[in-house]
């Protein structure tokens, strides 16, 4: 997930980094609190509200009324504190979310911070969560840098694996369904020139390579782009059976729309960021049948189901099929360090770093700051999003390939 360039992201890590502050803050003692100040800073408005509205200003919500409503945050001794809640809008602006952030950690002086949506957000955000030693649990980033990132903030947790990983575990799906004879080993491709997109087809290129995979075409888009006929009428006439797009929701919004208008059916269809979202079924009824795409959940998991039932019933929207249920669990990691460590925040990092915790995804335990027991690849099934990939995961799918073709 990301909005924003590479190149910008870095020139935001670079402004993070030279903003004045007076080093790590000290928290006061549970003891002297009445309450726990949480804070963060989200795009409340402007271009990125859409997924922030969707995947995590509602958790963020979700889990502040349940813990509120049981009494608090429970610390070491058994006391149990209330959030208070010191919220921000960024406005879609990176270089405002870094103001905000210092704000918070400086003038606000939070307790602990919740981090923002998408990963290049989360990139400029990481060197202020490092410099004012708050604990940063990247939730919505997707990025194959994560084990530098820890070793230069230490306090940081990548959440949502890299895009080698997704890359990968796309490639053995389609290498599988080549084996079987249901589709052949050429692929059509299309990326955003901008942050995800970049990230997903540099991954994309070696993983179906190594894989014998033939990409017959490949082509990038600018940010903007509305019309992507020409595009799918060139994939289309390259002889692929498979269409991949590594979008942002605008785009896989519109392509889905644009495929069934240029009459293109390939036997495997797969889009980006959206593609797990509730409204893209809303809004695409039974077209949506077999097309795949990034993330996925456990369509059987008991414990999913009912986090699926409390969201919608508190924030009144269902979450999205991937990195929602991501961003209630490391909330709940979040919550059970802090009642095993306190206010402490360099002890809380230290526990989410080594400890094992039970959410919302079963026992759940990092690894060097990272958790990798993700899906990688989900497709619509019965108006659910469910996981195909890993394959052999407890909980994963059969994929339907071919994908029905429209009537």
């Amino acid at each position: 997930m990301n909005i924003i360039s590479r190149r910008s992201a870095l020139r935001l890590i670079a402004l993070a980094t030279t903003v004045l502050s007076a080093g790590a803050l000290t928290p006061v003692s549970a003891q002297e609190r009445t309450s726990v100040k949480i804070g963060y800073a989200l795009s409340l408005t402007g271009p990125n509200a859409g997924g922030t509205g969707i995947t995590t200003l509602p958790n963020y919500q979700l889990w502040v009324k349940e813990v509120n409503d049981a009494g608090g945050l429970e610390m070491p001794d058994g006391k149990r504190l209330p959030i208070e809640v010191v919220e921000y809008d960024d406005r879609s602006s990176a270089e405002e979310l870094v103001r905000a952030l210092q704000r918070l950690a400086t003038q606000d002086e939070v307790d602990f911070i919740l981090p923002p949506w998408s990963t290049g957000y989360n990139l400029a955000a990481a060197p202020m969560f490092d410099r004012y030693g708050y604990p940063h649990l990247a939730a919505t980033s997707v990025t194959d840098k994560a084990p530098e990132f820890v070793k230069r903030w230490k306090k940081s947790f990548w959440l949502l694996g890299g895009g080698h990983d997704y890359t990968s575990a796309l490639a053995k799906v389609l290498v599988d369904a080549s084996d079987k004879g249901v589709i052949n080993k050429k692929v059509a491709m299309i990326s955003i020139a901008d942050g995800f997109g970049i990230d997903l087809v540099t991954a994309a290129r070696p993983s179906f390579q190594e894989a014998g995979i033939e990409v017959v075409y490949d082509k990038t888009y600018p940010v903007g782009t509305t019309d992507f006929t020409p595009m799918i009428n060139e994939a289309k006439a390259s002889g692929a059976d498979t269409f991949i797009a590594f979008s942002y929701p605008p785009e896989t919004f519109a392509l889905t729309q644009q495929v069934q208008v240029a009459d293109f059916n390939p036997k495997v269809l797969y889009f980006g960021v959206g593609t797990a979202f509730p409204i893209y079924a809303k809004n695409n009824g039974d077209a949506i049948t077999g097309i795949m795409g990034i993330g996925g959940i456990d369509a059987t998991s008991e414990k999913v189901a009912d986090y699926r039932q409390r969201h919608e019933a508190a924030t009144g929207k269902a979450p999205d099929y991937w990195a929602s249920v991501i961003t209630y669990a490391s909330l709940e990691i979040l919550q059970e360090a802090i009642k095993r460590k306190g206010l402490d925040r360099e002890a809380v990092s230290e526990e989410i770093a080594t400890g094992t915790f039970q959410t919302v995804l079963g026992e759940t335990k990092l690894e060097d700051n990272q958790l990798r027991d993700l899906w990688w690849a989900g497709q619509w099934q019965n108006g659910q999003f469910v996981s195909i990939a890993p394959a052999d995961r407890p909980g994963a799918s059969q994929p339907i390939i071919p994908r029905p073709e429209r009537k």
